[in-house]
């Protein structure tokens, strides 16, 4: 496994989740709930981390992300890798299936 993005705000970490997924990429998201934590340990080391399963994949995850961020949100129509179903650019989940 490998570390390939942490943040502050959850909600960043699940998006990047979803666009690492969307490219096929099996990840997992570690930390998700240690903020509570935060007193004893340093902040830094309880932000939401997303790690990728398998390391050969983590360049892929990288470009992803990369391209994610320079990404119009009118962007290209996209099919959902779940459903097949195909969704406006400017959908960042499948409106058929919620993936």
């Amino acid at each position: 496994m490998k570390r390939i993005y942490q943040a502050q705000n959850p909600l960043l970490v699940w998006n990047a989740r979803r666009v690492v997924e969307a490219a096929g990429i099996r990840c997992m998201i570690r930390n998700e709930f240690a903020g509570g934590a935060s007193g004893l340990l340093s902040p830094l080391d309880t932000w939401p981390e997303l790690w990728v399963l398998d390391e050969r994949h983590t360049e892929r995850a990288l470009k992803a992300l990369a391209e994610s961020e320079h990404a119009d949100a009118e962007g290209a129509d996209w099919q959902c890798p779940t459903c097949a179903e195909t969704n406006s650019g400017s959908f960042e989940i499948c409106w058929n299936c919620g993936r």
